[in-house]
């Protein structure tokens, strides 16, 4: 990862209050420079259709597309990479797979996960869930002191996730990017959403 990015829109189709791709792309012209696409409920070609729609938009759009989980959907849709949970492939499976060019991501939630992550070969975290969410359903988030000691200790680019809002953005540390996914997707004004977030973080 060449480097470090600001704002990930994670985007649900349910959760969108406005027809996804427009969601998309008002949320880029907020501010938005990463997308993930996280979709739960769905069977692998649907993902897979879905997907392709995404990295086309991103392609117009110039951001870069990461697929959540599924590795396998990130070869076929030719998505720039994909994001890990600590229970998904390994890094070193998911990269022998992808090879060397594509953007692998693991999900951390502390700082022994955060050390592994950098010898893995990860070349981003997603660090939290800093805040309570429902999202994910945590009822208690790590906290912002937490975060600043990764930002501190983490070799790798770092994303903050979890119940980040505007109301709360403006708490979390310097250098660490963040992704979202309700405060954007559940708005009608997505672009506004998305630029108040940057403009409410210390990056």
């Amino acid at each position: 990862m060449d480097r470090s990015y600001r704002l990930c829109l994670i985007i649900t189709r349910s959760m969108c209050a406005l027809q996804p791709e427009r969601t998309i792309e008002e949320a880029v012209a907020g501010g938005v420079d990463m997308i993930q696409v996280r979709e739960k409920d769905c069977s692998s070609a649907e993902l897979l259709a879905w997907s392709q729609k995404v990295v086309a938009l991103g392609e117009r759009l110039q951001v870069p597309v990461i697929i959540n989980d599924s590795v396998e959907v990130a070869m076929a849709s030719q998505a720039t990479g994909v994001h890990l949970g600590q229970d998904d492939m390994s890094i070193a499976d998911a990269r022998q797979l992808l090879g060397k060019n594509k953007l692998i991501g693991l999900s951390t939630h502390d700082l022994e996960q955060l050390d592994d992550a950098a010898l893995a070969g990860a070349d981003y975290v997603g660090f939290g869930p800093i805040f309570p969410t429902a999202t994910k359903g945590y009822t208690q988030g790590i906290g912002v002191e937490q975060l600043t000691g990764a930002v501190v200790m983490s070799s790798l680019p770092m994303l903050a996730i979890g119940g980040i809002t505007v109301d709360n953005a403006w708490m979390l540390p310097g250098k660490a990017g963040i992704a979202v996914s309700s405060a954007i997707c559940s708005s009608q004004e997505p672009g506004k959403i998305a630029h108040s977030l940057c403009s409410s973080t210390l990056y």
